[in-house]
């Protein structure tokens, strides 16, 4: 961040592809980026470029000078400043010399090769990167100079793994502890810290060489001593030097990425295509004309030494002139993440050229002299009126959803005049931390809610969509809202969700209702996108990723042993003090009418839940400022003293501790407790503390973007001293703010560059016997006899669910009385449920087999109380 901060960019070319370029990496945070157009705004510019608006047409503004204002905003850290001069191969290009890197847009070829010439040979080396769309087709080169050196090409987070042994020997051999795998690769080096027995490891960093997924050889352990118990390693980062070539010398013999195996001819083929659409330009001074048959055959000559597919030449020519705003979006987001790469010597660079082609059926082109003529010379007039027609549910509202909503727009998706729709919902309000990826928001948009923002912003970029906004959770409390009905008007379900739980539950409804869904997510640098269409693919929950890790009660209290460990206590005391104990004495005497009243039930003996915790929290409340420093003081004694002590005189320093052995449990003897809450109490209401503003507290969320609420001091400085308690590396406050946030890393890179085609996995058929078969999309038409079941298909059922509630299961006790009852009673559905959808597993044909998972059942209520399938 620091070194993005203190650099200066030049961004050439204000098109979509360009603004894309420019948004991502303002967000992201540099120092100065300057914008440069030579090109006036036109009305096919505000279906590819999303910040300029229909004034800027009809004033002729320049495109750097229109857009200016609004990718300022999106972060007041950042300079942003335009130029408008001429560049071509007769300007002085010493004005670069300023700038740390150069992106050229819509630049020709020759003028490529000019500039990235002189930043190449420039000292210190200007990081050069030339980004070009042409309708189906994009690429993006990258020159960092001959000696560019990377301090962290993998950026992942080096995770540290416990040791199970070290042996004596040559080589040494280290065992990770619960048979962890390690992720190590031969060559690389690892750290090693509070190792017991063979200490003069600890600090030292040795070069592995992988046995196993769960072990690896350190080198020679032989004259070490013994190895003892604990310790661990963590991978220590390696930089590497990577060496670019100009472009002129990459021309001929070009090193590319290939995005897609499948298709291991394509890079090349696109490099062939896309030089002959440069020496086209060269020739004619123009692109090839829309659709014109004769300007494709020239194009087609120009390939002829090399091997490239025709059709795909043809293609290219024909909507050279076009634009595609996910693919300006996607190539845009990987064009900024080499700007970030460039910039920081974080991450692998790209080596050195990337291209990639559009699949796209276009049958027809109608000129309309409105935003959309460049989709149409891409996709044709029958494609665009279809997504104008388009009626779509998205689901979530944050950084993907920005982008997806800001898509659409371009895309004409849901526009009024077509009764088309974009019906998205979040109930989650704007978060100053959101600012720097969600594009849609700005600073004075903090705590409103994120949908009706997002449409509001969305309907600047294109007036003619048709946007409702929703503050809903999608979830089974809101099947009312988001019905059988509601789902049968869409056309596709999109989510741009955060967790896993939600997703499944949209992808359960989308298949339910037989409904296409999108599903995108990101990780840091990471993305995916899954495309899921009914009766092609499988759906999201065809599969299932591994489950959380969750920290054992024990260790977070009193056993940590990594700094995750006294950042989530932390947390959780943050959460006892300042929210839970609040929450449950406000809930209390909201009950209760009376602290007299409370002290004569409990003379009485009566229970009262939660009285105990309530009056010492009343007897204990400080009523200024002195009061809270002593009652700070007393906790500082409980938790970083007399809690080591007790622990200590449990567990001296010399006990080993193994899995499953018996850890400290404290008795409570609530006789005594009882004794000291009446007192408590009775000294309260004699002492006339209890008011009715002393019987109410003020709960505090954990916000952790507020620097100035304390919240973060509270947690970043109980995780400190708890780690220091243990003799554990203390981490820094970002760090713990991330752990202690559940920050899931995040740049707007990746998310507009989220993989275009996707993960496409075909639907598996399920064989229940050898003759019959089911499949995720089938829908089951014969009942849910299982008797019937059984005698005329042979396939006995061993389980019928719905939801988590059992309802055949024949191995469970009581089974036989519960098969006399009716679905209304088993399931007691609401008054207007006509459904429910069951999940049925049959018996495998051979024994020791798995249950096989039979097609969905939707079981429908008749309106007299009996019921039947269908």
């Amino acid at each position: 961040m620091q070194q993005m901060a203190q650099s200066s960019v030049f961004l050439s070319g204000m098109g979509g592809l360009g603004v894309e370029i420019a948004k991502n990496i303002v967000l992201a945070g540099v120092k100065v980026l300057t914008l440069h157009d030579t090109k006036q705004c036109e009305t096919w510019d505000l279906g590819s470029n999303f910040f300029l608006r229909q004034d800027d047409v009809l004033t002729q503004r320049n495109r750097a000078v229109a857009v200016h204002p609004r990718v300022a905003e999106l972060n007041p850290y950042v300079h942003v400043d335009t130029s408008s001069s001429s560049l071509d191969l007769s300007t002085d290009l010493c004005f670069l010399k300023r700038y740390q890197c150069v992106i050229l847009t819509e630049a020709r070829l020759s003028l490529q090769k000019k500039i990235n010439d002189f930043c190449h040979f420039h000292q210190p080396p200007i990081r050069f990167i030339g980004c070009d769309a042409y309708g189906i087709c994009v690429r993006v080169f990258c020159d960092f100079g001959d000696q560019f050196e990377v301090s962290d090409p993998t950026g992942e987070e080096a995770k540290e793994m416990f040791i199970q042994n070290i042996t004596q020997g040559n080589p040494g051999v280290v065992t990770c502890m619960d048979s962890r795998t390690h992720g190590l690769q031969t060559g690389q080096s690892v750290l090693f810290r509070e190792v017991n027995g063979m200490d003069t490891l600890n600090g030292t960093a040795r070069q592995v060489t992988v046995l196993s997924p769960y072990s690896f050889a350190v080198g020679d352990t032989s004259c070490l001593q013994p190895y003892a118990h604990g310790g661990f390693f963590l991978l220590v980062k390696t930089p590497r030097t990577y060496s670019f070539e100009t472009m002129e010398q990459q021309l001929s013999e070009p090193q590319v990425l290939t995005p897609d195996f499948s298709k291991p001819e394509a890079p090349l083929q696109i490099h062939a295509a896309m030089l002959a659409l440069d020496a086209f330009q060269e020739q004619h001074n123009r692109l090839p004309n829309i659709g014109c048959c004769q300007d494709a055959e020239v194009l087609v000559k120009l390939t002829e030494e090399a091997p490239v597919n025709s059709e795909l030449v043809r293609c290219l020519s024909r909507t050279a002139q076009g634009s595609l705003p996910p693919l300006a979006a996607a190539v845009g987001g990987i064009a900024s993440q080499e700007v970030l790469k460039a910039l920081t010597g974080k991450f692998a660079p790209l080596q050195q050229w990337v291209g990639q082609p559009t699949e796209v059926r276009r049958s027809d082109w109608l000129f309309g002299g409105d935003r959309y003529d460049g989709l149409r010379a891409c996709i044709g007039e029958t494609m665009c009126l279809e997504l104008h027609k388009l009626r779509v549910f998205m689901v979530g509202c944050g950084a993907i959803g920005c982008e997806m909503l800001k898509n659409f727009a371009l895309l004409g998706v849901g526009l009024a005049k077509s009764s088309g729709e974009v019906c998205v919902t979040d109930p989650d309000l704007i978060e100053k931390s959101n600012l720097n990826r969600q594009f849609l928001f700005r600073s004075q948009h903090i705590q409103k809610p994120k949908s009706t923002t997002a449409a509001v912003a969305t309907l600047e970029i294109n007036p003619e969509m048709q946007v409702d906004a929703h503050l809903n959770k999608v979830c089974p409390a809101t099947e009312g809202v988001y019905n059988d009905l509601f789902y049968s008007r869409l056309h596709l379900v999109v989510t741009a969700l955060d967790n896993v739980e939600a997703r499944r539950y949209v992808d359960s409804r989308s298949v339910s209702n037989q409904k296409a869904l999108l599903d995108s997510g990101t990780m840091g640098t990471k993305g995916h996108t899954e495309i899921i269409v009914p009766n092609l693919t499988e759906s999201y929950n065809s599969h299932r990723d591994p489950p959380e890790e969750e920290i054992p009660f024990c260790t977070l209290k009193s056993f940590p042993a990594v700094i995750e460990h006294t950042i989530q206590w932390a947390r959780d005391k943050f959460e006892s003090a300042f929210a839970h104990k609040p929450t449950i004495y406000n809930m209390f005497w909201q009950t209760h009418s009376s602290a007299e009243a409370v002290l004569q039930r409990m003379q009485q003996r009566e229970t009262l839940e939660g009285a105990f915790q309530v009056v010492k929290l009343l007897s204990r409340r400080p009523s200024q400022w002195e009061h809270c420093i002593i009652l700070a003081r007393l906790k500082f004694d409980k938790y970083f003293k007399r809690k080591a002590l007790q622990l200590l005189h449990s567990f001296p320093l010399d006990t080993r501790l193994k899995d499953g052995s018996e850890y400290l449990s404290l008795l409570m003897f609530y006789s005594e407790e009882e004794r000291e809450a009446i007192a408590q109490l009775e000294e309260a209401i004699t002492a006339d503390h209890v008011t009715p503003e002393r019987l109410r507290m003020s709960p505090r969320l954990f916000e952790k973007d507020d620097d100035l609420n304390g919240h973060m001091d509270f947690v970043a400085s109980a995780s400190s001293l708890r780690a220091r308690m243990y003799s554990i590396e203390v981490a820094d406050r970002l760090k713990t703010k991330r752990i202690a946030g559940k920050i899931i890393p995040a740049i707007a890179t990746a998310t507009a560059r989220r993989r275009r085609a996707g993960e496409t996995t075909h639907e598996h058929t399920h064989s229940m016997t050898s003759e019959v078969e089911g499949a995720l999309w089938d829908r089951t038409y014969h009942g849910v006899d299982c008797v019937v079941l059984q005698v005329h298909y042979g396939i006995e059922p061993t389980m019928v669910v719905h939801g988590v509630k059992m309802l055949y299961v024949p191995v469970m006790p009581g089974h036989n009385k519960r098969l006399k009852l009716t679905m209304q009673k088993l399931i007691k559905p609401s008054v207007d449920r006509r459904y429910v959808d069951l999940t049925v597993s049959f018996a495998p044909e051979s024994d020791g087999d798995e249950d096989l998972p039979g097609p969905p059942v939707r079981y429908y209520f008749s309106p007299d109380g009996d019921a039947h399938t269908a």
